[in-house]
Parts: C-alpha cells; structure tokens; sequence
C-alpha cells in the first residue's frame, strides 16, 4: 500500500514541475476572464519572452524525460488551445512588474491554487465533461497517463491510472474540485506550491521508494528461505495434519455417556483382531495417563455385516476381480482362491504359447522383481497403473501359457522336438518330395510305436496337413470337458453357503436337482468323450475302429430327443457300450424331472408351512375366546392375523422368482456348456495369427543367403517382433482376458455367489492418506 501511494505522489510530484515550469517566470497572473489591453510593443515583447521559455533545450529536454513523448503532446495541444489566453495575462503581469515594481505579497488576490492526485484512465473523459460544467471553466486541468500499470492492493489486480493537476482560484472552486474528486473516487495527494519544497519532497519520496524497494527485496529474499526451509517438512506436515483431521472426525461420531467422561462409539470389529485392539487401546491409556479403563464389549445387532477378506499383494488383485462382479455377502463363500488357479489356467487355454507365454512372464517377473521403487514412483498413467496392479495375475497367465504352449508343443508357431517323434516314415527321400499327400498309418508299428508322445502333442502334428482338423476334435472337446466340471465345481460351492446359512430346504430343492441335472446331461457327455477315446483305437478291428467310432454331438442329441441313431455302414451298431440306449433314457427322465422340483418344490413348502402357522394362530386365537378359568381375568392381546393379500402377494413373487431362477439355470447349463467352446475358437485362432504372421512375416526374412540376408533378417525380425508383441501378446491377451473374465462371471460364480453385500472399511491412515493425495494432486 506504501509503495503504491509512493509511486502515485512521485508521479505528481514530475509531472508538476512541468505544469507549473512558467511559475518561476511569472508565479503571480490575473484570471484567465480578464482582458488586457497592450500595446503591439508589448506584446511582441511578450511574445519574445515566451518564445524563448519555449526554445530552450534543457526545459524542453526536462519535458520529455518527465512527461514522456505522449504527454508531452497531449501537454502541448494543451498549452497550444490557451496560447493567447496566457501570453495575455503573462505580458499584463510583465508591465505590472515593471511600471509599478511589482511585489509578489501585493498580489495574492491573484494567486491560483491547485489540487493533484491520481485517477483510473477510463474515468478521464467523464472527469473532465464534470469539472467543465461544475466550474463553467475556470478550472484548468492537466493529466498525463502513468505507462506502468500498476497493482490495486485491495484486489491485486493490474489497473492503469493517469496524475492529473487542476488549477482553480478561490475556496469555492476548491471545495466543488475537491467534491468532484471524491465522487470519481480519484485520490489526491498534497504537494507543496513552492518549486523548491516540490524538490525536497520528491527527493524524499524517491528515498522512501527505494527504501521499500529495498524492505520488499530482503523480504522477498527471507520468504524464499522460509519457503525452502518449510518445502523439507511439508510433506510431514501434511501428513501430519491429514491424520489428526481423521482421528477428530472418528472422534465427533463418538457419543458422551451419562457422565460425560467417556466416549462410546459402536463400530463393526474383525473378529481376529479383537485381541490386537483391546491391546492398542490399552497401549494408548497408558501413553495419555488416563485413570478411566478401555471397555471393548461385543454386542447382538440385526443389522447385516460387511464383508472383510483378508489379502496380501499376491492376492489382492483376483479379490478385485471378484468384487467388480459385487461384494460378497457376509460369511458367503469367497470365489477368490478357487479363481487364482482356475483364472489364469482359462486364460491360458485360450492363449497357449511357449513364446507369448514366456514373454508374458518376463514382463510381469520384472514388474515383480522391481515393484518396491516402481510402487514408490507414482504416475497418472492409468494403463501402466492397472498393468502394475494386476502384475501377480499376468505373472501366473504367462507361467500357465507356458504350460499349455508346452502341452501343445506350440512356441511361435514352431513345435520342439525334445523327446524325438515316435512317427516315422518309409518312404524314400525322392517319394516325399515329389508326393505332398502321403499318409501314415497309425496301427502299423512301423509307421507309430504305439505309444503316445510323453508330454503333449507329438512334433509330427506341425508338418501334417490334417492338422487343424486333429487340433480342432482335440480343443473342442477339451473345451467341453473342462466348462463341464468348471461349472460342476461351482455348483458344488453352492452346498457350502446352504450349509453355513442352515438353508435345509434349498439343498433338497435346488442343489440336489442341479447336480443330477448337469450331471445326467452334460457330464455324462463329458464321460462318452473318454469312452469314445479309449474304446476306439487304431488297433482295433473295423466294427470297433475309429471309422465306425460315433459322433458325440449326434448321440447328445438323438438321447435329448428320445431319438434312435442309424448305424453306419458295416458297423454293427451305434452304442459305445451295452446299455447305453436304456441308460440314456433313464438319464434325460431323470434329468427332466428335476425340473419341475426345481420350479415348484420350495414355493409349495414354503406355502403350506404359512399355511400351518395361519392355522395355529387361528387356533390359539379361538381358544383364548371360548376362554378357560384361568384367562378369564385377564386382557390377552393378540396381534392381528396377516392380510390374506399380503401373504399372496408373498408366494407369488416366491414362484416367480423361483421360475426365473429355474429357467436361467436349465437354459444357462446349455448355454454355458456351449459359451466354453470359446477356449477352442480363440485357442485355435491364437496359433493361426501366430502361424500366419510367421509364414507372411518372418519367412521373408529367409529368403537371402549373402550378408545382405543378414542384414535383411534384421529388419525384418524387428518388424515380426513388434507385430507379435502388439497383435498377439497384447491384443490378443487383451481379449483372452476379457472371455476368461465373462467365464468366471458368468458361467461359474453365477452358479453360487450373489455379491449382494458390501465391504468392510477400516479406518485406515494408509486409505486415508492415499485419497488426500489423490484428491491434492487433482
């Protein structure tokens, strides 16, 4: 504020020296109204006089370097528009001074005062029009703009003002001067009327500014260290000041007791770490010295609790899986442990690959090797925050990729050849290069040694032509058979939430009858699967060979639809076993009448147990009525019986809900034995990108043999590198991911988890610590 009003009156103090620069010459003048006659003597001696005011150097150089160049103009058009005006009253105060010997103490009657100060630019017109009219012009005004714009204290905002100076005579124009001042809001300042004082005061107004120039430097200079000094501890502070904010806010829920001496305080408790609280809360008594005990009670609510499940960093990651899916009601079985196997075990069925696998696990080993300075560099980068978070579940999607690649004898579209094939060719060299459709027989010892390759498949099967269809029997009934029991398993966690909740009734009426249904269906299916490999072997006589082996999908459907298969031609019959037709009939009966207990079992008991209460109520009530000696003295009040409307309206929605649940449960077995044939489609389209993008790609790569082909196979496999690393690491994992994802939500949690609760929130300064920093850095 100082230093503003400062700059302001030094402004003034310049720019008076050059409005009143002809009060040396000639401090005393008559009003601007008066009239002087002169003889043409006079005024040309008036004239010369002022001509030379005007021509000399240094008051014109003190002009400009105290006004500037712009209001030396304005000044000048000023001084120009009362030329005549002046040079009359400056040559009447000539001959004055010169025919009577002037005296300046004579003459004070003709003295003009003045008033100076500052006003924002924008109000200089309107200023101007103001003094005009208020003072019919007898005021003479004079202002220059200030180029710097300077800092409004009150607002810090930049603004741009002009110094201006008024001269008027007489202490009625001062007064109106002054009002018109006030009501522009323009601030005046006092300034000396004798050159000298002017001087004094200016200097003095220059040492003061560079004083506080001086005053702000060195505080500007101790700011600096202090911030530095405070930059060191900030962060302490702040977390400082972010835990005792939390401990008052826990604080403020609690409730005084009747004493007012203690705090009472109802909050939900890990059962485990009772023991671990009551010991902190006695820790923390005997650090603040109170005389008054810790009270640490468990107490009865009907209120439901939340879930809490502990994990770990390894675990963490599939718990956050389970819960984007909804959280687990309290005490029901936790999807989680089953899903760290089954998840990445999915994953790599659809993603089988020695060398994507392996590149997988690189990445993620790294992520683990590294994660302690990795965690404390945190970013905003969203993608490399979810890649770090789910590092444990890619760790084990590459580590299981590796094994089915390896079980598939599949590493970028090459096979290893490590136990040596146990096919073999008698043909001669020239045979098989001028024949591409030569067969091997497998029942010939000569051709297959009659025994499987030790791990996986057997090296062979990538030079074969018939490959994709052997691989495409192969995954698609590995894909059944491993949807089957993946759905079977989560059906038969369902038992473990009946038994804990004591849901007698739901296991007869519903896990009873799915199991038998899934089972007499689609796992026997999954049985003839196994049958039709062991009984049919190349070994075999023609009835029993393969060509004679049937179709699983033809006899699944001809049992569904109580319909008898054909035989083929010269095989005696279709069965695989004795039996099978009655057994399959037996099978789907069975089966389709654990439908109907399905959709009507629960309801009807359900509604004849109401039944039964209604009736002894009933009882009760009439009993009480006819009366007996003993209640004959006393008010027994019964509570109403229930609305007949209400108990509708309540086994109405029961068999509704129950027919929704049983009609997604037999439409879903179909529907999700048919969704896991997604592990054959994107496992065989996995190694077909691959193959492809070897065969267009890397083979190109092959084709020279000097150095250039070295040099050559360089770019080429930079660019095969990127391609597999973008299409078929990521994008392709991408997607494996998301169909794993959908299996494990869909077709095997929905089997028996709800996901109806809600999490369990402790306080926690590691929680709370994070969310401020989130929120500051927002």
């Amino acid at each position: 504020m100082l230093t503003f009003s400062y700059n302001h009156f030094h402004h003034i103090l310049t720019i008076t020296k050059i409005f009143v620069w002809w009060g040396g010459v000639c401090p005393y003048v008559v009003p601007m109204r008066a009239r002087v006659c002169m003889c043409c003597q006079t005024e040309q001696q008036m004239g010369t006089a002022v001509a030379s005011q005007m021509a000399d150097p240094n008051r014109e150089d003190e002009q400009v370097t105290l006004l500037g160049e712009e209001g030396l103009r304005a000044g000048g058009q000023a001084l120009k528009l009362g030329y005549s005006a002046r040079l009359l009253i400056w040559g009447s105060k000539l001959l004055k001074k010169t025919e009577s010997k002037f005296e300046p103490e004579k003459v004070g009657n003709y003295y003009f005062r003045f008033v100076a100060g500052v006003i924002l630019r924008e109000r200089i017109p309107a200023f101007e029009r103001m003094l005009w009219r208020a003072c019919r012009g007898n005021v003479f005004l004079r202002q220059a703009e200030i180029e710097t714009p300077l800092e409004d204290p009150s607002t810090g905002d930049q603004v741009h003002k002009s110094v201006f100076i008024i001269f008027f005579q007489g202490d009625q124009l001062k007064s109106r001067v002054r009002k018109i001042c006030e009501g522009f809001r323009a601030t005046l300042y006092p300034c000396p009327e004798a050159p000298s004082q002017r001087r004094e005061m200016a200097m003095g107004v220059m040492t003061r500014i560079e004083d506080l120039n001086t005053v702000l430097g060195q505080t500007q200079d101790h700011r600096h260290r202090v911030l530095v000094a405070a930059a060191k501890n900030i962060k302490n502070w702040f977390i400082k000041v972010v835990k005792i904010k939390a401990i008052y806010h826990t604080l403020n829920l609690f409730n005084l007791d009747v004493t007012q001496k203690c705090l009472i305080a109802e909050c939900w408790v890990p059962l485990l770490d009772i023991e671990t609280i009551q010991l902190a809360l006695r820790r923390g008594t005997e650090r603040s010295g109170s005389s008054v005990p810790p009270i640490l009670n468990r107490m009865d609510t009907f209120e439901d609790p939340p879930t809490y499940n502990r994990t770990n960093k390894f675990t963490s990651a599939f718990q956050n899986l389970v819960d984007a899916y909804g959280i687990a009601s309290y005490r029901e079985i936790n999807p989680t442990p089953y899903t760290i196997i089954s998840f990445p075990f999915l994953f790599a069925v659809m993603f089988g690959d020695l060398g994507h696998g392996c590149l997988m696990f690189l990445f993620a080993g790294f992520l683990v090797l590294r994660e302690k300075p990795l965690a404390a560099k945190k970013t905003d980068n969203e993608v490399w925050n979810i890649f770090f978070a789910g590092r444990y579940i890619i760790l084990l999607m590459g580590l299981f990729s590796m094994y089915t690649g390896f079980i598939y004898n599949d590493i970028f579209s090459k096979s290893l050849n490590l136990f040596g094939s146990h096919w073999h060719t008698n043909y001669n060299e020239s045979t098989v290069m001028s024949n591409k459709d030569l067969q091997i027989n497998p029942s010939l010892s000569s051709d297959y040694d009659q025994v499987p390759y030790p791990v996986g498949l057997d090296p062979v099967w990538q030079l074969a032509l018939n490959k994709i269809v052997f691989l495409n029997a192969y995954k698609m009934k590995i894909s059944i058979i491993i949807g089957v029991l993946h759905m079977l398993s989560g059906v038969s966690l369902s038992l473990y939430n009946y038994r804990y909740f004591k849901d007698r009734l739901s296991i007869y009426c519903d896990f009873i009858p799915q199991v038998i249904f899934l089972t007499f269906l689609f796992f026997y299916m999954v049985l003839l699967m196994f049958i039709k490999w062991v009984s049919y072997g190349p070994q075999n006589d023609f009835p029993d060979s393969p060509a004679c082996a049937p179709s699983i999908l033809i006899t699944f459907i001809n049992m569904v639809l109580f319909k008898d298969a054909v035989a083929l031609e010269n095989c005696n019959t279709v069965y695989m076993f004795s039996g099978q037709g009655a057994l399959q009939k037996f099978l789907v009966i069975v089966a389709l009448l654990c439908v109907p207990i399905m959709l009507l079992a629960k309801p009807i008991y359900i509604m004849r147990q109401q039944k039964e209460k209604h009736v002894q109520l009933v009882n009760g009530h009439a009993t009480t009525e006819n009366g007996d000696a003993e209640g004959a003295g006393r008010v027994v009040q019964q509570p109403p019986p229930p609305a007949g409307g209400h108990d509708e309206n309540e086994i109405g929605e029961l068999f509704i809900h129950q027919g929704i649940h049983t009609i997604e449960y037999v439409l879903g077995s179909v529907s999700h034995t048919a969704s896991y044939l997604r592990l054959w489609a994107l496992s065989l389209a996995h190694a077909q990108l691959s193959e492809v993008l070897w065969s267009m790609v890397m083979t190109k790569g092959l084709i020279l043999n000097s150095w250039i082909g070295g040099v050559w196979l360089w770019f080429v496999f930079g660019f095969w590198a990127i391609l597999t690393v973008g299409i078929l690491v990521l994008m392709e994992g991408l997607s494996a991911f998301l169909h794993t994802l959908r299996l494990h939500w869909v077709e095997f949690q929905s089997k028996f988890y709800k996901g109806l609760g809600y999490a369990f929130a402790p306080f926690s300064f590691e929680v709370i610590l994070n969310t401020a920093s989130t929120a500051v850095e927002e």
